[in-house]
């Protein structure tokens, strides 16, 4: 996955617009531009780098005559310790994109840092971890990307991707009188034919008939293992089975194990915590 110019562009700059649009003052009292100087950014804890050249991006867009360069590519695997990039040139604009840069390069290592952990947990099974749009408002595609650099799979990327009949669109047509399977049906008469249609169950009756309506996706919502398991041999390779809601570390490998094809894991971009990465100057 890629992220698109126009978009890393408009990201940038609204960040920097919340952060420097009445300018730095503290920088702009103490430290003159005609002070040049050499920084690091620096990993401070072992994890998966995402965003290192969002980061060089922040640099270039408060000075583009900062020279930046990445040592290390987002994906790498972090010990702690190791110099991620460099940017030098004007001190008091470095210290203006400081902030903005690791924000965005802590963030995104945070997100591939934990879904490598997921990923390494299913390893030796046939399940993917898949992200949702659970993400930072006006972040999706930085927040997507990440995942991906830690491993895991990109669900949709917004409401136009793919047909998913969540339970609250089932409630209010149920309440229209239609059935769980003409619901299903519905959505493949009226979707675009390039579009899978998806569907939320939350009962072993709901998998037999998501099924026998044609759809390409069932996710499981809150279901135990047991009924994981039930679920899968009930599709039987039909369709994709996807499991789902409230999806743990410690639990993961046991969903894997029950022959769910994707796990969707929202704690990977809605419950983040940031990677300690620094920037440091340098003498």
């Amino acid at each position: 996955m890629l992220i698109p110019a126009r978009i890393l562009e408009e990201v940038i700059d609204r960040a920097l617009a919340e952060d420097t649009a009445n300018g730095d003052v503290t920088t702009s009292a103490l430290v003159s531009r005609l002070i040049e100087g050499n920084a690091s950014f620096t990993a401070r804890e072992p994890g998966i780098l995402a965003g290192v050249d969002v980061a060089l991006a922040v640099c270039r867009r408060v000075d583009a005559k900062l020279a930046v360069s990445a040592k290390l590519l987002d994906g790498q695997r972090l010990e702690g310790g190791e110099t991620v990039a460099t940017v030098s040139g004007s001190m008091a604009s470095i210290l203006m994109a400081e902030r903005t840069a690791l924000n965005f390069i802590q963030r995104m290592s945070g997100i591939a840092t934990m879904t490598a952990g997921f990923v390494d947990a299913v390893k030796g099974t046939d399940a993917a971890i898949v992200d949702t749009r659970k993400t930072a408002p006006g972040l999706r595609t930085l927040d997507k990307y990440a995942v991906t650099m830690g491993g895991g799979r990109n669900h949709r990327m917004n409401l136009a991707d793919g047909v998913l009949i969540k339970d609250n669109h089932i409630a209010a047509l149920q309440k229209e009188g239609f059935t769980l399977e003409q619901i299903i049906k519905l959505a493949r008469a009226k979707a675009p034919h390039t579009v899978k249609v998806e569907v939320e169950v939350e009962s072993i009756a709901a998998v037999r008939v998501a099924v026998n309506a044609g759809a390409d996706i069932i996710m499981l919502d809150n279901m135990t293992i047991p009924q994981m398991r039930e679920a899968v041999r009930l599709v039987n390779g039909k369709c994709l089975v996807e499991a789902s809601g409230g999806v743990k570390l410690e639990k993961v490998r046991q969903i894997a194990e029950t022959g769910v094809d994707l796990i969707s894991v929202g704690a990977l971009t809605h419950s983040v915590m940031a990677l300690d990465i620094g920037l440091d100057y340098e003498e």
